[in-house]
This record gives C-alpha cells, sequence and structure tokens, in this order.
C-alpha cells in the first residue's frame, strides 16, 4: 500500500470517528478550529504591519487563549446533556440535543471572525462595511436567543 493510501484511509477514519463522535456539532466544531487558526494567523499578520513586536510569549498566549474557549463548549454540552436527562427523569421530550453547546459554539464563532475582520482591517485590506455588521448581528442575536435569564416583569408566586 502507498504511503498516500495511508494517509487517505487515516483522514477518512479521523473525521469518520469526529463526526460520528460529534454529531450535529461536527460542522460547528470544524468552523470554530478553522476561525481559531485563522485568527491566529491573521492576529500575528496584523500584529506584525501594527509595528507590534511578535514573540513566542504572546504567541503562546494566543494559543492558550484559543485552547480555553474548548472547555466552553464542554459546559454547553454539559448544561445540554444534563437538561435532557433531567427531561427524561421527568418524561418530557425537550426536542434539542446540543442547544447550548451549539450557542456557545456560535457565540465564538461570532468573536472569531469578529477579531478576523479587525486583523484583516488591521493588515491594510479594504473591508466592505456590511460584513462587520452582520456578524455583529450574528453575535447579538446568539446572545439573545441563548439568553435564558428569567425576565423581570413575570409575576412572583
Amino acid at each position: 500500500m502507498k504511503d498516500i493510501d495511508k494517509i487517505k484511509i487515516t483522514f477518512v477514519t479521523v473525521f469518520s470517528v469526529v463526526n460520528g463522535w460529534l454529531g450535529s456539532l461536527a460542522i460547528p466544531f470544524y468552523f470554530l478550529l478553522l476561525t481559531n487558526l485563522l485568527d491566529y494567523v491573521t492576529g500575528v499578520v496584523a500584529a506584525a504591519c501594527r509595528g507590534e513586536r511578535v514573540n513566542s510569549e504572546r504567541g503562546f498566549q494566543g494559543i492558550a487563549k484559543k485552547v480555553c474557549m474548548w472547555p466552553l463548549v464542554v459546559v454547553g454540552y454539559i448544561v445540554d446533556y444534563l437538561i435532557i436527562e433531567m427531561g427524561h427523569t421527568l418524561h418530557i421530550e425537550l426536542g434539542f440535543q446540543c442547544l447550548f453547546a451549539v450557542a456557545v459554539i456560535f457565540w465564538l464563532l461570532a468573536n472569531e471572525l469578529i477579531s478576523i475582520l479587525e486583523n484583516i482591517h488591521d493588515i491594510g485590506v479594504p473591508m466592505p462595511p456590511f460584513l462587520m455588521k452582520a456578524v455583529k448581528f450574528i453575535k447579538e442575536k446568539t446572545e439573545e436567543t441563548a439568553d435564558v435569564v428569567p425576565s423581570e416583569n413575570k409575576e412572583e408566586v
């Protein structure tokens, strides 16, 4: 078997396992991973364009920040799991699998996209004004949709 065939088999196997394990979270997961990488790379280039010194300490801080985003997704998934299990216990079908995890990913994606657009602007690339507005709109709508704080105008029992 050729080396390229082994690489293809490994690639397909890894992605199949990840897709099977993540289910409906797979595509948002890949987008978040992609935006993490793009934000890091554009951040390094933008820092150089802004005249900032790029060093390994700042690079490590950027990587650490990206890595620390992922536990937020895990927490969202755990909240989803607990709510779904509580629903099963009460014999209530809630109709969702990953509401909070997806909301966390969308919120993080919006933040990453805003940062990427800001970095690209700092690099000197002309930016269509509607693009930043669209991403900020998505972030706001995600926050509104995921807001589970009870309304203050509800009557107390």
